[in-house]
């Protein structure tokens, strides 16, 4: 028996069919240009989490999960600049807030595009960015690291911390502003493209009414830790397209099934840990379940490299692009509980 797809997978198939796959070796050398964001936007994808209510398609997370690892196989880049968009959607979708009735539609529809700037709150004790209350709204200052799709995104989701360890979640415009100044890109040796900058906040003032979240340092861990120990779909979704190019290489058919057959299992483990009734339990389960689609994804793409031979050299190579890619997924998101997993993991293997 089959199952018919979901609509947004079936979408999010022709969307990487038809554009991301075609352009992805000049996406990775030139930038993601706004026309593939709007091209995600007018697939529904941009939605793919937002209540139906308004605006957003609220589709199981299975569809979520499939159809990012659809995107980041086809181009990470753009997977990238447009993973940013759902984090905001869904915790205005889940708090109620002044700014939700503001932005929560134009958002879950794609009109806007949302990035993140909040990362740097995992640094606790250390604060890069604090959060000051003052006049009616809140002041931030200090360095944010990374900030992606600088010059495509329209808002921003950004934290800071209090002096009395609160962490305090803003809406913010996504430019040049009193107290807010972007570094130049950076050239980076894997997503140049996705557009990430630095930001140095210098008095940035917000009124109250763009808060989206107040929480404790310690509530904020506590929601955070299980959620960065699970492993991304934009792994196996890389993974998936290096084996891609192995099973059609010289050779190479062999060893793409095996390799598939190994990441559709580990593929199967984490999305169970993932689904766990208890949000907060199995964290060592994952990050071990983790590293192993690590460990695949390392594989793949290096079989990749391998079934190419010497042309995989070349900047223009699908292979290398998917292993730099690869590469960079292995710290994305990185917390110090996955990187002591991770090395542990290498050192004894």
């Amino acid at each position: 028996m089959t199952t018919t797809p979901h609509p947004l997978v079936t979408r999010a198939r022709r969307l990487a069919h038809d554009l991301l796959v075609p352009h992805a070796e000049r996406v990775d050398q030139e930038g993601v240009p706004a026309s593939h964001v709007e091209a995600v936007k007018r697939a529904g994808l941009l939605g793919v989490v937002g209540p139906k209510e308004y605006g957003g398609a609220d589709a199981p997370v299975a569809v979520a999960r499939e159809t990012a690892e659809i995107l980041a196989g086809a181009c990470c880049s753009t997977w990238f600049v447009q993973t940013q968009h759902h984090t905001p959607v869904k915790l205005l979708a889940t708090y109620d807030s002044p700014v939700r009735e503001q932005l929560l539609r134009p958002l879950a529809t794609g009109e806007l595009l949302a990035g993140i700037a909040f990362a740097h709150v995992r640094a606790f004790p250390r604060v890069p960015v604090r959060a000051v209350p003052e006049r009616g709204g809140w002041r931030f200052e200090g360095p944010v690291p990374w900030y992606t799709g600088w010059g495509l995104n329209d808002v921003m989701l950004l934290a800071g911390v209090t002096d009395t360890a609160e962490v305090v979640f803003v809406v913010a415009g996504a430019r040049e502003q009193s107290g807010l100044s972007a570094s130049a890109p950076m050239r980076l040796a894997a997503l140049t493209a996705a557009r990430t900058v630095s930001l140095e906040l210098d008095g940035l003032w917000v009124p109250e009414e763009s808060v989206v979240l107040r929480t404790s340092q310690e509530e904020f861990a506590l929601v955070d830790l299980p959620r960065a120990a699970n492993a991304s779909p934009a792994v196996f979704g890389v993974a998936s397209a290096a084996l891609h190019l192995v099973a059609r290489a010289p050779d190479g058919e062999e060893t793409a099934r095996s390799l598939r057959a190994r990441l559709d299992e580990v593929r199967r483990e984490a999305y169970a840990l993932a689904d766990h009734p208890v949000p907060h339990a199995c964290v060592p389960d994952r990050l071990a379940v983790k590293t192993r689609a690590y460990d695949v994804l390392r594989a793949a793409t290096t079989a990749a490299i391998v079934a190419g031979g010497g042309r995989s050299m070349d900047l223009g190579s699908r292979a290398q692009r998917l292993a730099r890619e690869g590469m960079f997924l292995l710290v994305q998101g990185q917390t110090a509980e996955a990187r002591r997993t991770h090395l542990g993991s290498l050192a004894s293997g």
